[in-house]
């Protein structure tokens, strides 16, 4: 016998199709709702008798059955008017009888209880259509941000479907008796005979997915492409009839073990971008088929209850198919200052054995669904290759499996990052975590900051920050073509948390695509327009209204500190900016060849230049802070947000991507003037780097070139350089530390360490004066800025849009525009 079989009943259509809407036909005949077979009215036959239209005062329909059924399903739905604004909700409009052999047991219909009314979805009714996820790739351009919530509730199309549970399930149904005092539509009745609940309601499990065909394994989604499909080449997809799946995602390929003694703790895993193994999470009935397929090609079906009874079914060669079996509680995590005790902001991550990963409740086990998020549900979260992190105040609840769970746990560069099993066990509900702080570089009077953040909010940039302890987040408002974004956050002074530790200020980055981009920090007001020129930075065909050199001047009017960012593109006007003083900082975001050989240039032409560094964090796949600026404040000096922005200005800063690095050259400090008689003389310098990330390459730089180091080639925590050099002239030095060699790379290895970005240190120089005030000088740098500055005038008289004279009345006011 089959597990669900659909009455016939054509024969006591009565009505024309019209309730089905502009193409009834379609909604005729066999019909499946929830993986459930139905016959639904007439799909043939006079056109007036197609559908089963019961009306107050017309009689009963008996319905004969005659066959032993455990459940009933009927798809109903109520014509009638519902009573106004949902009154009389539960009022009785039809009566169904079911006789087991002469005991009849009559079931009232009430409406929004079995069959749908006013007030919203019935209480004891499914809609006909089941919920889904919406398509993972593609879809309407104005739903891009409704589709990151991933799921669609099912909608009733034509129906609702009732399931009666049949008491006696071994005696004979005989037949069903359908009395209505409204205008109800009757579209099909199934039988249930399997031992089940017809729909499910178990709450998903997950399942592990594992391809066995390297052909298929080895594939990779190609989910970026521009192909208007909903499936993409190489994709893995899971379809249930009886009940619901998730997304499938992939799982590591690194074993536990492997993973827990990784050199990179605390910071992300090398994404697995092949589709197997995988998981999904499900929620199924027994009968249902979970069936697997690879770009649309099925490899694999199982049936359910198969699954959930053996744990582990591997239906062919090509497959195989597992239920987590294990259970799961509520846990309330806790994670403290192992010194203090005390609750502390950072950035957790669990997962099972297997890889699966379990996020503390309102964050996302994966963001967007592991598509980029420029721009998009920016907060609160952090995907570094494989590992999604939740930021968290010290505290956390959510679901945790019970056994082994896998934690995460880091906050930034001076607390040892956590990464280990723990145990959770049947009922419990706490969870203590501890992290150890190896460095207080607060302590040391060194306060570290992210020069450029995008999109945060600032109470996001104030969590972010707690998270890696970090003091001071740049959050820069800023145009990109039409777009504006952070206004609302600009307030014109710094936003303090309640301890003091942390600050956010609001402020912008101003852009234009040629002559170049400026980070204006620390602005009381806006300095407009935010973008000039034209796509992408400025509207399309917008006209140049203005020059870096004038915001930067705006800015220092008002106090503030002008930054070239990710130092030097797009190079234009950062010659100018340097050469007239109106820069104060140039800051690294990467850890290219040219970023370094562009700096050094600047120094050797004489300019001082404090070097910071920032993220230009504009996604979830980057941490606020990954490159951060360390700034010496005096004792002296309390820590605001001005005393270190007039620290960053004097040069006592080091940028960093891990490691804390410490330099002096006779005792002077970074940022400081060493004075040396005319002909110079020796000196001592001391260096040295520390870092819970492997380091392998420690660095004196003098004038541009190395002129000591110290290597680990295994790499290490800890290296010390202490020597002495003869000076003989003008110079500057600084220390660099760096992972491999400190050979600059275009590119990292991205899924370990953040878009692009190199484990690093660099810091500001100590200048060297013999005899008499510093100065430095490089013919070629010269010339080289001299053509930037030819270049840039040059475009601006020759190529940019520029309203006729007279016509336009400018921001600044003056008659003559070009000048």
């Amino acid at each position: 016998m089959r597990d669900y079989e659909p009455l016939d009943l054509a024969s006591y259509c009565n009505a024309p199709a019209r309730p089905l809407g502009a193409e009834p036909e379609r909604a005729l005949g066999e019909q499946v709702f929830y993986g459930l077979p139905f016959r639904v009215g007439a799909s043939d036959g006079p056109a007036e008798r197609r559908c089963i239209v019961l009306n107050p005062g017309d009689g009963p329909i008996e319905i004969p059955v005659q066959s032993a059924a455990r459940h009933v399903i009927v798809a109903h739905r109520l014509l009638s008017p519902s009573a106004p604004e949902g009154h009389d909700i539960g009022r009785d409009v039809a009566e169904y009888t079911f006789d087991l052999g002469g005991e009849a047991i009559r079931v009232p219909i009430r409406e929004r209880f079995e069959v749908n009314g006013a007030g919203g979805w019935p209480y004891l009714a499914r809609p006909d259509q089941k919920d889904y996820m919406q398509d993972r790739f593609i879809g309407p351009w104005e739903l891009a941000g409704w589709r990151m919530t991933e799921v669609e509730m099912g909608v009733p199309k034509h129906f609702v479907l009732w399931c009666w549970t049949n008491p006696h399930p071994d005696r004979e149904l005989t037949s069903i008796r359908i009395a209505s005092q409204e205008r109800l539509l009757i579209g099909g009745i199934t039988l249930g005979h399997a031992a089940e609940e017809p729909f499910s309601r178990e709450p998903a499990r997950e399942v592990l997915i594992t391809l066995l065909d390297p052909d298929d394994a080895d594939r990779t989604c190609s989910g970026g492409d521009d192909r208007l499909r909903s499936e993409r080449e190489g994709c893995l997809e899971v379809e249930v009839d009886r009940g619901v799946a998730g997304y499938p995602f992939s799982l590591p390929d690194q074993s536990g073990d492997d993973f827990l003694n990784d050199t990179h703790q605390g910071w992300g895993q090398k994404r697995n971008a092949k589709i197997s193994p995988a998981y999904v999470e499900v929620s199924a009935t027994p009968s249902a088929t979970l069936s697997v397929g690879v770009s649309g090609r099925e490899v694999g079906s199982v049936r359910w209850g198969d699954v959930t009874e053996q744990g582990s079914v591997q239906p062919n060669d090509r497959c195989r198919i597992e239920v987590v079996q294990r259970g799961r509680n509520w846990v309330h995590t806790s994670v403290v200052d192992d010194e203090t005790g005390k609750p502390v902001p950072c950035r957790v991550h669990y997962r099972s054995p297997e890889g699966i990963p379990y996020a503390p409740h309102g964050h996302h086990a994966h963001i967007n669904t592991h598509l980029e998020s420029y721009h998009l549900d920016l907060g609160g979260d952090l995907r570094l290759g494989q590992i999604t992190y939740a930021y968290i105040d010290g505290k956390c609840q959510g679901w945790l499996p019970r056994g082994e769970v896998i934690v995460d746990v880091a906050r930034g560069f001076e607390y040892e990052p956590l990464r280990a099993r723990v145990e959770i066990k049947p009922g419990q509900r706490e969870l203590e975590l501890r992290l150890r702080r190896w460095c207080d570089m607060n302590a040391e009077g060194w306060y570290s900051g992210d020069t450029h953040v995008h999109f945060l909010s600032t109470m996001g940039g104030h969590l972010e920050a707690g998270g890696e302890d970090l003091n001071v987040v740049n959050l820069l408002a800023s145009q990109w073509g039409h777009l504006f974004t952070n206004t609302e956050d600009i307030t014109g002074r710094p936003s303090v948390s309640p301890d003091g530790k942390t600050v956010v200020y609001a402020s912008q980055e101003n852009r234009q695509h040629l002559l170049g981009h400026l980070s204006l920090l620390g602005l009381r007001e806006p300095v407009m327009p935010w973008g000039s020129d034209g796509p992408s930075e400025a509207e399309m065909g917008g006209s140049l209204e203005t020059t870096m050199s004038d915001w930067a001047d705006r800015t220092h009017s008002q106090g503030g500190t002008v930054v070239i960012p990710h130092f030097p593109s797009p190079n234009g006007e950062p010659a100018t900016l340097i050469a007239t003083g109106r820069a104060d900082a140039v800051e690294m975001t990467n850890y290219h060849a040219s970023s370094h050989a562009e700096y050094y240039g600047y120094l050797n032409c004489g300019y001082r230049l404090p070097l910071v560094g920032g993220t230009d964090k504009m996604a979830s796949e980057c941490p606020v802070g990954l490159y951060r600026t360390y700034v010496s404040i005096p004792p002296d000096q309390p820590f605001t947000y001005d005393t270190w922005c007039a620290n960053l200005r004097a040069g006592r800063t080091f940028l960093s991507s891990g490691p804390i690095l410490r330099f002096t050259v006779d005792g002077h400090e970074i940022g400081d003037t060493l004075n040396l008689p005319g002909n110079g003389g020796e000196v001592e310098f001391v260096a040295e780097a520390e870092s819970t990330l492997p380091i392998h390459r420690l660095e004196i730089v003098q004038g541009g070139q190395p002129v000591d180091a110290v290597e680990e080639p295994n790499g290490t925590r800890k290296l010390t350089l202490r020597t002495r050099v003869k000076i003989t002239g003008h110079t500057w030095l600084a220390a660099r530390v760096s992972g491999p060699g400190y050979q600059p790379i275009a590119h990292h290895d991205s899924a370990k360490w953040g878009p692009g970005r190199g484990i690093m240190a660099h810091t500001s120089p100590v200048y060297v004066a013999c005899g008499g005030e510093w100065w430095m000088f490089d013919q070629k740098v010269a010339q080289y800025m001299l053509t930037l500055m030819d270049g840039s005038l040059s475009y601006i008289r020759g190529m940019t849009k520029q309203h006729a004279p007279g016509s336009a009345t400018h921001h600044h006011g003056e008659r003559d525009h070009m000048e």
